[in-house]
């Protein structure tokens, strides 16, 4: 199981949301990649990061930040946001970025969602993000008309590496994971998953644990592991001691 320390960004900053909300901003530090070498230094192994205003913008907007969090890491990164055509995936991958996180695209343009897959096999992600079992595109602003259901089919015939699931109503609001709703998902698929949103102490790792064995990769936390509720040194010695 792995645990992902979140480095978010907007307006060059290192943040996060609550909710997702774009006005509800919470800034932890001016320098993205400083943060993400303290990550790396606290003994995280894979680094997850979210261009915000790409999300919602539709256009990448900290490509540059994000190359260097790349070149000055040695533990992988994945990325999320504003990624909403193949040539802006290809330019990340060739960038550094080991796999990408896609929102957008892969629920309102299916035929490209698949050419990308096809274009960079292992490489995609797809970002499944619900209010109340509704899915939600566009940097979570919109409603895409879309359940889990809906979905999960097509693109598990894409080929897509993972999920990366978010129960939005959680996020950043440090309220615990959905642990029944992860139950489901990972039973719903046999592409590996990812829980974000409400991660907030040692115990919602503990109670997503289990899960490690039914197709959970992994965990995200953001606002956790920066205001201390979450230890990332200590959440990873307890998962290396299962």
């Amino acid at each position: 199981m792995i645990l992902f320390p979140a480095v978010d960004i907007k307006n060059g900053e290192c943040v996060r949301l609550a909710q997702g909300k774009e006005d509800q901003v919470t800034v932890f530090g001016s320098d993205p990649v400083a943060q993400a070498r303290i990550w790396e230094s606290l003994g995280a192994r894979f680094l997850h990061v979210v261009d915000l205003d790409g999300a919602f913008s539709g256009i990448p907007k900290n490509f540059d930040l994000i190359k260097s969090i790349c070149t000055e890491l040695t533990i992988p990164v994945q990325l999320g946001g504003g990624i909403r055509d193949i040539e802006t995936a290809q330019k990340y991958i060739e960038a550094g970025v080991s796999r990408l996180i896609i929102g957008t695209m892969a629920l309102e343009d299916p035929d490209m969602f698949s050419a990308l897959c096809q274009a960079l096999p292992g490489k995609i992600g797809v970002s499944l993000d619900a209010v109340d079992g509704q899915l939600k595109s566009k940097g979570w602003v919109e409603d895409a008309g879309l359940t889990m259901d809906d979905v999960l089919p097509r693109l598990e015939t894409d080929g897509i590496r993972f999920i990366v699931y978010t129960d939005i109503s959680r996020d950043g609001m440090q309220t615990g994971v959905n642990v029944a709703g992860l139950t489901a998902l990972c039973s719903q698929t046999s592409v590996p998953v990812i829980a974000a949103g409400g991660v907030h102490t040692l115990d919602d790792i503990k109670n997503l644990y289990p899960l490690s064995h039914k197709g959970l990769e992994g965990a995200i936390s953001g606002r956790a592991v920066y205001v201390g509720t979450l230890d990332l040194k200590e959440a990873n010695s307890w998962i290396d001691a299962q």
